[in-house]
């Protein structure tokens, strides 16, 4: 899979994130109640026995008791690790951990990761043969070629289960895709089209074959290897490369590229010539996908030829070519169907799919919330990774090609319900997340981290400047703050911005601006230069107020309550709002926001209606449609109480001035989310369960929130504060380093200001 070479982190944060809480990145879950001694009877003996014999009478209904059908094999043997080479199979196991959470991550597909310790093609397809019974699909990676062609092909004939080895067709189906659509924008058509293909290895010899699958004719595709192009009665060619032989004069690659429309390169960095661009056709298509560097650098191709359409394997660049705008989403379909195969009709059907989705208009709200920020054109010829539409244009297009092509066991028969079931797989947040990380990346910010003495911080804010999320300014004493980051293994110690109140440039001026807010408040000049010297959270935030910094995170050493109090008096809420905080409650469908959990004891219907407001716009952008409930121990009135008056007046804020978005109170917390409960209510406003919950006081938000964080452990984000002047978060005293990443980019980006 295509990669950018920006690398962003260290050699010791990559190692740590692969070490940290558990090793690995993946684990088995039971998805059924395991708790009772009547559980574990129905899981195992003697309850399992009775789908046992359903399956030997039936064998299709295996995928009906058991995970098979969900199931894919990652499969490699380590002899073509991502760009690295023969590395062998355990040190291949990192990366098909990564695309099995890849595979869980976009499409919600389980996924194991085998690795078989063996170079030789017939042991490799025997044992992968053997497993049929185990999995739904195969997924072949980073197997080298030509064994890779060998082993894909007798695993395709011997077994009746979708088997790809995505490496070739994976990148063949994205390259193809923005092929479509760059032959489009230039006029051309397929059948017109004249292409020359540099490199001749498993990737570029199965885009060849897709793409003349999809009309560009044989005899108009030259493929170069190290050699020049490959003809007929060329010395040294072996079979799959033979099968692209044409006849030509060229000689060279250069020569090749004479008046061609297409460049596809999968090859090596440099391999394409700014002069040599200059020579092929009007409005040249380049698609340079050379890991981890391209053929050519977009802008040296733009350079002498600015009528280029010009695609890359990198993030970095417009119209990546990435293997996760695929594979995910054509196992998911085939799976769906129960297809026996993945054929040439399932990855045309994907390759359709993909670029039509990119012509598609992008609506507003995933523009907004995931951060695609172009329409269809020259530079957006490929749909954005994170777009959520992926999910349900591609598996559905492959599904139903499935069908056609007469490769499907179960048929969909109502494919408007299966687009909102493949809707409903996914929780947007974890999409959204992800873009926001990027967008920290192309617009990074300078955040204060004010407990930088403290391991957990330091770790937290290496990892924000080690990925490019901007620049952590660090406070705390600096011989100290220099000795942790040593014994952390930062090389560059002295790269890092320690601001400290002992010697800092800035404390005259904060004292100035301090002593102006404060000394009809009791403080002396004396005290607040105290305040300065010795209080870390009163010194970080006057860095943030006096425009040193964007964003602050705390709260590590200190309670929350503690830390807010010290922040407050340098910064203020925005105009006419109230700060509260949102606990976010992540599950694999879902999120839930969770209000005022932090501040606010016993908040006024008018706060509430505000909490409300406030909340709903930041699930908004997060990627999700709010639906509020205003949480009590009584439903509608039963049973009556006296402390109900704030919840019902707040309903009757928002009655008043409508906010666009679905809420309903005074409700118990089943009303608002359990749906069997809602249908004793018929009444009531809410089309679906509440993803906002408005909690009444302090009190009762802040138990919740920590026993969910508790119970659910990493599913939780959060506190979030919300409705300060300026970005500022404060994090519990038990977050880890990631907990403050996220919640230190969150407060950069802008999302939770």
């Amino acid at each position: 899979m295509p990669e950018d070479n920006n690398k962003s982190f260290t050699d010791r944060e990559a190692l740590f994130y692969h070490k940290a809480i558990r090793p690995g990145k993946i684990e088995i879950v039971p998805s059924k109640p395991v708790a009772t001694q009547r559980d574990l009877s129905l899981a195992y003996s003697p309850g399992v026995a009775v789908p046992v014999e359903a399956i030997a009478a039936d064998p299709a209904a295996a995928n009906d008791y058991t995970a098979r059908g969900n199931l894919v094999a990652v499969i490699t043997n380590g002899t073509a690790i991502l760009g690295m080479g023969n590395l062998g199979a355990l040190a291949a196991k990192p990366v098909m951990e990564g695309k099995a959470v890849l595979f869980k991550r976009f499409a919600d597909v389980d996924s194991i990761d085998i690795e078989l310790d063996t170079e030789d093609p017939d042991k490799f397809i025997e044992a992968v043969a053997l497993m049929e019974p185990t999995f739904g699909g195969i997924n072949l990676e980073d197997i080298a070629a030509p064994e890779c062609f060998v082993i894909e092909q007798a695993l395709r004939e011997r077994m009746k289960i979708p088997v790809m080895h995505d490496d070739q067709h994976g990148t063949a189906i994205i390259a193809a895709a923005g092929l479509i659509n760059a032959v489009h924008l230039t006029g051309r058509e397929m059948k017109d089209v004249k292409m020359v293909v540099n490199g001749a290895g498993a990737s570029a010899l199965a885009c060849t074959a897709l793409i003349k699958a999809m009309g560009v004719p044989h005899e108009n595709v030259i493929v170069c290897d190290r050699k020049g192009p490959i003809y007929p009665g060329r010395e040294g060619v072996d079979q799959w490369k033979s099968a692209h032989a044409v006849p030509t004069e060229a000689r060279s690659l250069e020569e090749a590229l004479k008046g061609a429309d297409v460049f596809l390169g999968l090859s090596a960095a440099g391999a394409l010539k700014p002069e040599w661009v200059a020579d092929m056709a009007k409005q040249p298509i380049i698609f340079a996908m050379a890991n981890p560097d391209p053929e050519i650098r977009p802008e040296d191709a733009k350079a002498v030829r600015p009528d280029a359409i010009i695609a890359t394997g990198r993030s970095d660049y417009p119209n990546q070519v990435n293997n996760v705008l695929g594979f995910p989403f054509i196992f998911r379909g085939a799976l769906d169907v129960r297809a026996t195969a993945i054929n040439e009709e399932m990855k045309i059907a994907a390759a359709e799919a993909i670029a039509g989705l990119a012509r598609e208009r992008v609506p507003e709200e995933v523009a907004a919330a995931y951060g695609v920020e172009h329409q269809f054109g020259v530079d957006y010829i490929i749909p954005a990774p994170f777009d959520p539409r992926l999910m349900e244009t591609v598996s559905s297009a492959v599904a139903k090609a499935a069908m056609d092509s007469g490769v499907a066991q179960k048929p969909i028969e109502d494919f408007e319900a299966y687009r909102l079931s493949l809707r409903a797989r996914l929780n947007p947040t974890t999409s959204v997340l992800t873009q926001v990380y990027e967008d920290a990346r192309r617009d990074p910010k300078r955040v204060v981290f004010a407990e930088a003495e403290e391991d957990v911080v330091l770790r937290a804010a290496i990892q924000f400047r080690d990925f490019g999320y901007g620049t952590p300014v660090l406070v705390g004493r600096t011989n100290a703050v220099k000795e942790k980051l040593a014994e952390l293994g930062v090389s560059d110690v002295d790269a890092f911005e320690i601001q400290n109140s002992a010697d800092c440039e800035y404390v005259p001026a904060m004292v100035d601006y301090l002593y102006e807010r404060l000394q009809r408040r009791g403080y002396t000049e004396r005290d607040v230069r105290r305040l300065v010297n010795q209080e870390r959270n009163i010194f970080a935030s006057l860095l943030v107020a006096l425009g040193h910094g964007d964003a602050m995170i705390s709260g590590i050493t200190r309670t929350f309550a503690q830390t807010m109090r010290e922040i407050s008096q340098v910064l203020d809420p925005k105009p006419d709002a109230v700060p509260f905080g949102i606990h976010l409650m992540i599950g694999k469908n879902y999120t839930v926001f969770l209000a005022d959990t932090t501040i606010n004891e016993r908040p006024s219907a008018e706060e509430l209606a505000h909490i409300a407001r406030e909340t709903a716009r930041v699930a908004r952008r997060l990627g999700h449609e709010p639906r509020v409930a205003f949480l009590s121990y009584s439903t509608f009135g039963n049973p009556s109480g006296k402390w109900l008056e704030n919840i019902r007046d707040a309903v009757h804020i928002l009655d008043a001035d409508p906010p666009g978005f679905e809420y309903e109170g005074e409700m118990a917390p089943d009303a608002a989310l359990n749906p069997t409960v809602m249908k004793l209510y018929p009444f009531s406003r809410l089309s679906a369960p509440a993803n906002v919950l408005i909690m009444p006081g302090l009190q009762s938000a802040n138990l919740s929130a920590k026993m969910l964080r508790e119970l659910a452990g990493n599913a939780v984000i959060g506190p979030m504060l919300i409705g300060m002047e300026k970005p500022v978060q404060i994090a519990p005293m038990t977050a880890l380093a990631p907990d403050i990443l996220t919640l230190a980019v969150l407060a950069g980006a802008g999302v939770v200001s």
